[in-house]
């Protein structure tokens, strides 16, 4: 009879369980039938997804038709999967919108008609350097740096699937992930510096636990074709933050330097996060989906370290 309740439960599959797709399946597996999608499939991967509460499911987004048989187990999909390092566009967002797409008529466990719900993971990275404005969903996006190009080519590709009816889709913008073990630690310890007051750029930020919630109320609360953005109540720059964080953990605050001077110094993956300036208006997160943060500000996620 438990059995046979748990193959009734509504399914959920998640593309992308890493450290916040984990998170995912955790928050979903009381209530649904959850598969991941895994082209690692190591005994010690396959274990840790089962363990999560995920039932693995082979296939690969650079291989088309391994992702057939994937797209066609559950009505509800979290699309937490990064695009390639490489290119303009993200051909991994469509095959899977391809697989997806087909999936009408070809169900394998369950046959399903009606066309999937999809989140995508995206990033706040597609409004490009705003010098500091407020930005809010509106906003055009203006992608500086190729990662936010493909991320805005996969968010096209989407919502161009949405706009065919071949699947329901809602966006949601990631601002930076952080929880205990996504703190930047060894960046404190190594002594990385961090920009100058008057060189400073303001970041966003979004709890591990929150983000892996969020993507679940989009799902389930959002409207087709809405952008939501993820991002907490938190109103500090970057060397502001990196400050709070070793003054927390007993560590030296990173020393300052000038912009010119960071641009000599630090490598350019870093400096491309230095380069954007924004803060981000969450009123469509609290009230369009209702979701109340577990965590509203970094500095409420440190105090309940204690």
């Amino acid at each position: 009879m438990i059995r046979t309740r748990k193959l009734r439960r509504p399914r959920v599959l998640i593309v992308g369980a890493g450290h916040v797709g984990l998170r995912c399946v955790k928050l979903l597996s009381e209530r649904y039938r959850v598969y991941a999608l895994t082209r690692d499939t190591a005994p010690e991967r396959v274990a840790a997804l089962r363990e999560a509460g995920a039932m693995p499911v082979p296939g690969d987004l650079d291989r088309r038709r391994s992702l057939l048989r994937a797209a066609a187990l559950a009505p509800m999909v979290l699309d937490l999967a990064p695009p390639p390092a490489t290119g303009a566009v993200d051909p991994r967002s469509q095959a899977l919108i391809a697989a997806l797409s087909r999936r009408r008529g070809r169900g394998v466990i369950v046959p399903e008609r009606r066309r999937a719900t999809v989140v995508y993971a995206s990033t706040t990275g597609v409004y490009g350097d705003c010098v500091g404005a407020n930005v809010d969903e509106t906003r055009l996006v203006r992608p500086t740096n190729a990662r936010a190009v493909r991320r805005v080519a996969a968010e096209r590709a989407w919502r161009a699937a949405g706009a065919r009816a071949s699947v329901d889709v809602r966006v949601v913008r990631i601002p930076g992930i952080y929880a205990g073990d996504r703190l930047p630690v060894e960046r404190l310890r190594k002594g990385t510096p961090a920009l100058a007051a008057d060189d400073d750029v303001f970041t966003s930020h979004i709890h591990a636990d929150d983000l892996a919630a969020i993507m679940i109320r989009a799902a389930r609360a959002g409207r087709p074709q809405r952008v939501y953005l993820a991002a907490d109540d938190t109103r500090l720059k970057m060397a502001d933050y990196f400050d709070l964080v070793a003054d927390r953990k007993g560590l030296p605050r990173p020393p300052r330097i000038a912009r010119a001077e960071a641009e000599h110094k630090l490598e350019p993956a870093l400096l491309s996060f230095m380069r954007e300036s924004r803060q981000l208006d969450n009123r469509r997160l609290k009230t369009e989906l209702g979701y109340r943060l577990r965590f509203p500000t970094v500095h409420d996620f440190l105090d309940s370290e204690g």
